[in-house]
């Protein structure tokens, strides 16, 4: 059923790749104008070059989420370039492996600036556009590592909780004004950083998922096509995890 997002317009972060990438395709297959952000242009405009090629409504910029000048010159852009604004999609983010003792405050700093403070600016600055539209809608990626805990992910541990919370904050601080926020908790999920793995890693971490498969990044995406469609328009605050069952009920 094409055309669900027809009529959006969404920022979509980190969408050079994966996860990200996944979304801006699902999007502009159901008809959104989208602005693909990253912190790698070269990455961005190369989505945005195949989905164009396809139809697609699309543009591509440089943008470091965790810049509040960088989220005003994107706003501005996308508003200015597609005459609206009315979803986004927090999905840029960043993970190192370090524990209490070998986590530094640069890195802690580093990881929450992008994955924690990020969310929020782009919240705080596309609110103004969304709640003009009468209909906005914010879906922001979390992690299942934002709920459930492991060794030597402290800092991401820190900053995808905090996504959790703030999004359900966000939801009902805004119930009545227009715009929905929802977050997402994806799993293991086939992307780079799996693709870097040893295949006894891969084989590990696959069969310790009930599903017996490692995620792929349109399952999450499609995930978000749905909240951030009028289907979903009495849905806020909530959180779906997507990730084989690895952490049920």
């Amino acid at each position: 059923m094409a055309g669900r997002l027809e009529g959006k317009v969404a920022i979509i972060t980190g969408a050079g790749a994966g996860i990200g990438a996944a979304h801006a395709e699902a999007f502009v297959r159901e008809g959104a104008g989208v602005a693909i952000t990253d912190i790698r242009p070269e990455a961005g405009d190369a989505v945005a070059q195949k989905l164009k090629a396809a139809g697609g409504n699309v543009i591509s910029l440089k943008h470091d989420v965790a810049s509040e000048d960088s989220w005003a010159e994107v706003v501005e852009q996308v508003a200015a370039h597609f005459g609206k604004l009315t979803t986004l999609v927090n999905n840029a983010g960043l993970n190192h492996m370090r524990g209490v003792e070998d986590e530094t405050v640069e890195g802690w700093n580093h990881i929450v600036s992008i994955d924690q403070m990020g969310t929020w600016l782009g919240m705080r600055a596309v609110m103004p556009h969304l709640r003009a539209s009468g209909n906005g809608s914010i879906v922001n990626i979390s992690s299942i590592l934002g709920i459930m805990a492991n060794v030597t992910c402290l800092s991401f541990h820190a900053a995808k909780g905090a996504v959790r919370v703030m999004s359900k904050a966000a939801a009902l601080e805004y119930a009545e004004r227009g715009v929905r926020v929802n977050s997402i908790y994806p799993g293991m999920i086939d992307t780079q950083q799996l693709a870097t793995m040893l295949p006894e890693e891969r084989e590990m971490i696959r069969t310790s998922i009930p599903m017996k498969r490692i995620g792929l990044p349109e399952e999450v995406a499609n995930c978000s096509v749905f909240l951030c469609s009028d289907e979903a328009s009495y849905v806020t605050g909530a959180e779906i995890i997507v990730d084989g069952g690895l952490r049920p009920g």
